[in-house]
């Protein structure tokens, strides 16, 4: 009787096992993402049924990368990749034709109305917009892009007028974590189940960051909402929250800050009397220290803008990035 009922648990425990260790041995989905940011959103949706491969990895810079042969290789085995679109990779259409790949491409920031780029009159002074208003002709042309995978990027690194860094507002991360979950449900059914799951506690937890973000800028004297930054990576943070940033760089790293642009903002710091300068985690601090040293601006911490921090670092993930963000700008800006 003993030796039966040896044997019968034994059983059960290897049929309780069976399913676990089939789930265990299933193919994950080959996806690409095409920087560390977005790659954290799709491991946060796919959770353990996708493998995730960044193209630009953290501290890295997506505005200058120039794709390897490898990049291609990594494109051409992917089943999804997905890019954020709006002019952000200026090299995908080309890495996306030279790999012939045959995976769907998606824009993660489908159905975000983007900010326009400020733009500069010939006096030098900046007129950001912050119209989020979006034509039907681009409407026409990013859904384009969604279906094909070209004509996103606007060629090169022109952003073509609008500011691609529309992950620094939690609002519209929720919308790439939604357009993540679509695509993996569509690419892959049997998990549509696990990514709903997945993308609603995420979710959750970006709503909570939303609102921790929000009163942690509530604390800061609104005199003192104003920053400079290396490039105009800040855009959606400062319309979401309250903070303005300006930039010597524009909205792309790809190019250097004129002696006009430095001359102008160093005037700007000093007649409006910006309290501090913040450092990146992917341009070089040099331009930012030379503008704190002529204006006696206090150098704040460093900024994570268009990429996450290694493991080691303190915004190896999207939650952790803002969470660092809006500490720094609190911690510099409070007193």
């Amino acid at each position: 009787m003993l030796t039966r009922r040896l044997t019968l648990a034994g059983a059960l425990a290897l049929g309780l096992a069976l399913p676990a260790a089939a789930q265990d041995t299933a193919p994950k989905i080959p996806v690409v993402a095409s920087f560390s940011i977005l790659g954290d959103f799709v491991t946060q949706v796919g959770g353990d049924r996708v493998e995730v491969t960044t193209l630009v990895g953290p501290n890295g810079d997506a505005h200058v990368f120039q794709p390897a042969p490898g990049d291609a290789k990594k494109v051409a085995g992917a089943q999804i990749v997905f890019v954020n679109g709006l002019g952000f990779e200026g090299w995908i259409d080309r890495l996306v034709k030279a790999s012939g790949t045959k995976a769907e491409i998606v824009v993660a920031t489908n159905g975000i109305a983007p900010r326009a780029m400020a733009k500069e009159d010939e006096e030098g002074h900046d007129h950001a917009s912050h119209d989020h208003g979006k034509g039907d002709e681009e409407h026409d042309h990013d859904d384009h892009a969604k279906k094909d995978g070209h004509d996103y990027d606007h060629g090169g690194h022109d952003h073509g007028g609008v500011d691609p860094h529309a992950w620094q507002s939690v609002a519209n991360a929720q919308v790439y974590v939604a357009n993540i979950r679509d695509a993996l449900i569509a690419a892959d059914p049997a998990g549509k189940a696990a990514y709903e799951a997945n993308a609603a506690a995420y979710t959750a937890r970006l709503q909570a960051l939303d609102a921790e973000v929000k009163a942690a800028v509530a604390t800061i004297p609104e005199n003192n909402r104003r920053i400079i930054t290396s490039h105009d990576a800040f855009g959606y943070f400062g319309a979401a929250y309250g903070v303005e940033f300006i930039a010597p760089q524009g909205v792309s790293t790809d190019s250097e800050a004129s002696a006009k642009d430095v001359a102008r903002i160093i005037r700007q710091i000093k007649a409006a009397k910006i309290p501090a300068v913040f450092m990146e985690n992917i341009s070089d601090p040099r331009l930012v220290k030379r503008i704190a040293k002529e204006t006696k601006a206090k150098v704040g911490g460093e900024l994570f803008s268009d990429a996450l921090s290694d493991d080691k670092g303190p915004a190896s993930t999207y939650i952790d990035m803002m969470k660092n963000n809006v500490a720094q700008l609190s911690s510099a800006l409070s007193s």
